[in-house]
């Protein structure tokens, strides 16, 4: 997967749009365009998407500490992303944006049982504390999941947008 300079920069301000992103909605808790904009990298850039996506963790690593909250991130955006690129390129048109709107949802309902066997194995949980810490989280699971559902609907005018940009470029 070799770059070009083009590609170093678009995939340096792609992950910077992810960071920024983050950041402007920081006062709604779990409620974010991530999942959204890792889904439109995928569908755009394929196996390439791995440099915005980890161009964000890396950022956000940068800014907001390499501490262990943020070691889960080192595989948490590489499953949805594996999740989409496992997806058929060509659906139906119609299916398409509920089919990604869905896997969107989905990663966000997962996103604290995903999150949790490192929080388990950092801070020396068994495997009932990993349980409970996962029942604790479900309320913002469940808001994650629901918000990363209707950001979702901007999933096909972004891929759309971006790869008409890809083309003209």
């Amino acid at each position: 997967m070799k770059l070009n300079v083009r590609e170093v920069v678009v995939f340096g301000m792609l992950g910077a749009v992810m960071y920024a992103s983050k950041v402007i909605m920081e006062f709604l808790p779990n409620i974010h365009l991530l999942g959204t904009l890792t889904i439109v990298y995928t569908i755009v850039y394929r196996k390439k998407a791995l440099y915005p996506i980890y161009t964000y963790v890396i950022l956000n690593g940068i800014f907001c500490g390499f501490a262990g909250w943020w070691i889960p991130y080192l595989y948490l955006w590489t499953v949805l992303w594996g999740a989409v690129m496992l997806l058929p390129r060509e659906m139906p048109k119609r299916v398409r944006p509920f089919v990604y709107m869905t896997l969107c949802a989905a990663h966000g309902f997962l996103f604290g049982t995903l999150y949790a066997p490192v929080q388990a194995l950092l801070y020396g949980f068994g495997f009932k504390g990993m349980i409970a810490w996962i029942a604790a989280g479900l309320p913002w699971d469940v808001l994650h999941g629901i918000s990363n559902f209707f950001c979702g609907v901007l999933i096909m005018p972004l891929a759309f947008v971006l790869k008409l940009a890809e083309e003209n470029s």
